[in-house]
């Protein structure tokens, strides 16, 4: 996301022109580090006030919250248990299950309603502008947004590159799922099985879509044997942080809808990464991510079109654990219109019949 956004935001509508440009000078000539670091802030800002809201929407009151009861501590067992065991289908029935806190009755579409009233829009999904068979459903946004605004996440389970073979139907794995994502780090977010989302506050899995597995047919060559086995999906039964309660009632949880727009239109929206900080403990809930598999990142060598593991990767003690997650931004201001995301395609593949490049130049330098 491009640093002038998120001040063009902080700075409202009212703010004067000259400190405006004063301000976006001074942005501009900040270091690539330092502007990344203030647009994370920027996002984590607004992450933060959007979840007080949800608060404010769904927890009970203050009086009742006291006086619900008081449970006891995991074992510790069950605390030590790694992500991998989840990942590569070890069931221990006795493994500590978080308690899901008492909200308020609401419907997805009160939530949504109710948010409104305080940030000034919502979400709906219906039946897109753009006019191919593959468009579907769009997301629309009802309201008015700011440039700079988070208007949307991207949610479902993310995979690390050392897990890519648990993606359901790898390695084709986009020919019957539409809903796959890639962040510039590798990190791959299936929204799939979030679908919709839901109603109620719950522990996810996000298991709620069975894994497919290719048939192999005939006999084959040594070297087509080992490209095979590389090529073969593995199974996994859970993800390694299938203990966390989230809320599917998030009503800005719809990022995956968005289209690419058709000949003649522009988007409006850009995709900005999100590393959320896993010490924000009472955001949580309204960050719709899960990761699979061990949480610790591991190091990663390319060979051709496959990842092979090096070893865990080196981070320093400092260092806060993230959720690797992926946001939707107001590109300009926004008034009760459909969400439009340039998709970007590599031009070194066939594409789609319906994909108009909205810029080849920029195409081909992310590409080149």
């Amino acid at each position: 996301m491009p640093i002038t956004y998120g001040f063009y935001y902080r700075l409202g509508r009212s703010a004067d022109e000259a400190v405006i440009e004063e301000i976006i000078d001074m942005a501009n000539k900040a270091s690539v580090a330092d502007q990344q670091k203030q647009v994370q802030e920027n996002i984590h800002s607004q992450i933060k006030s959007f979840c007080m809201s949800m608060d404010e929407i769904l927890l009970p009151d203050a009086e009742n919250i006291d006086e619900a009861p008081k449970l006891p501590p995991p074992s510790t067992a069950a605390q030590c248990r790694s992500g991998l065991s989840f990942a590569v289908g070890g069931n221990d029935q006795s493994a500590y299950q978080p308690v899901v806190p008492e909200t308020r009755p609401l419907k997805q579409a009160e939530v949504s309603e109710r948010l409104k009233e305080i940030i000034g829009y919502k979400l709906d999904i219906k039946s897109s502008k753009v006019v191919h068979e593959e468009a579907g459903q769009g997301i629309y946004l009802d309201g008015e947004a700011d440039v700079g605004a988070v208007v949307a996440f991207y949610p479902g389970v993310i995979y690390f590159p050392a897990y890519y073979r648990y993606i359901p139907g790898y390695p084709k794995v986009d020919t019957q799922n539409p809903y796959l994502i890639t962040r510039y780090d590798g990190s791959v977010i299936n929204a799939q099985p979030w679908g919709l989302g839901g109603e109620t506050r719950e522990v996810w899995d996000g298991l709620r879509l069975a894994q497919s597995k290719p048939e192999v047919q005939g006999v084959m060559k040594g070297s087509e044997r080992f490209w095979k086995v590389l090529s073969t999906p593995l199974e996994g039964t859970q993800v390694g942080m299938s203990d966390v309660v989230l809320e599917r009632r998030n009503p800005l949880a719809f990022a995956h809808f968005a289209n690419h727009p058709a000949k003649g239109m522009v988007p409006n929206v850009m995709i900005c990464p999100y590393d959320f900080p896993l010490t924000e403990k009472d955001m949580r809930t309204y960050i719709p991510n899960i990761v699979f598999g061990d949480t610790e990142e591991v190091k990663m060598k390319r060979f051709g079109s496959f990842w092979f593991k090096l070893g865990r990767s080196e981070k320093a003690e400092s260092d806060v654990p993230v959720l690797k997650t992926l946001v939707l931004v107001a590109s300009r201001t926004l008034c009760d219109e459909e969400l439009f995301l340039n998709y970007r395609l590599s031009n070194s593949k066939r594409r789609p019949a319906w994909y108009n490049p909205v810029d080849e130049e920029e195409d081909r330098r992310r590409w080149g």
